[in-house]
C-alpha cells in the first residue's frame, strides 16, 4: 500500500446508547463512510456510482467508542477478485484500535442488476494503490 488510507468519522449524539457509548450497530455505518470514501477517491468513482453491495460483514470490538472520541477508520483492500473484493479495517481512537472489521464486497452490474466484474479501469486503481499483483 502506498500511503495507508483513512477518513475521520464524527460521533454524532444519536450514535449514542443510554450509556454514552456509539452503538455497536453504528460500527458499520462507521465502516461504511470508510468504504465509500476508499471507493471515491481510491477506485474513481462518484458517489452515484458505487454499485457494490455487502456480501459479508464481521467486527470485533475491542473497545467503546463515546461521544468525546474522534474515531478514524483506516482500510485496505486484501483481495481483489474478478467480481469481489474484501477489505480489511481499523476504527482507531487516539492511535487505539476500537474495532477490527473485514467485508466482502460484490460487484453489480447497474444494468443487469446481477454481480458483475470490476471493470479494468477500477480493479488497475485499486491495484496500483495497494500493490496488489494482478490475477493471471
Amino acid at each position: 500500500m502506498s500511503v495507508e488510507f483513512t477518513v475521520d468519522v464524527p460521533v454524532r449524539y444519536r450514535d449514542l446508547d443510554p450509556m454514552n457509548h456509539v452503538n455497536h450497530a453504528v460500527y458499520a455505518s462507521y465502516l461504511e463512510a470508510g468504504r465509500t470514501a476508499y471507493l471515491r477517491d481510491v477506485a474513481g468513482l462518484a458517489d452515484e456510482e458505487i454499485s457494490f453491495v455487502i456480501a459479508a460483514l464481521e467486527i470485533s470490538y475491542e473497545r467503546p467508542i463515546t461521544a468525546d472520541d474522534e474515531p478514524t477508520v483506516a482500510l485496505s483492500v486484501t483481495e481483489l477478485g474478478d467480481s469481489s473484493c474484501t477489505m480489511a479495517y481499523e476504527i482507531r481512537v487516539d492511535g487505539d484500535v476500537a474495532a477490527t472489521a473485514e467485508t466482502t464486497i460484490v460487484h453489480v452490474d447497474p444494468e443487469t442488476k446481477r454481480p458483475g466484474p470490476i471493470p479494468d479501469e477500477m480493479a488497475q486503481r485499486i491495484r496500483e494503490y495497494e500493490g496488489l499483483e494482478a490475477v493471471a
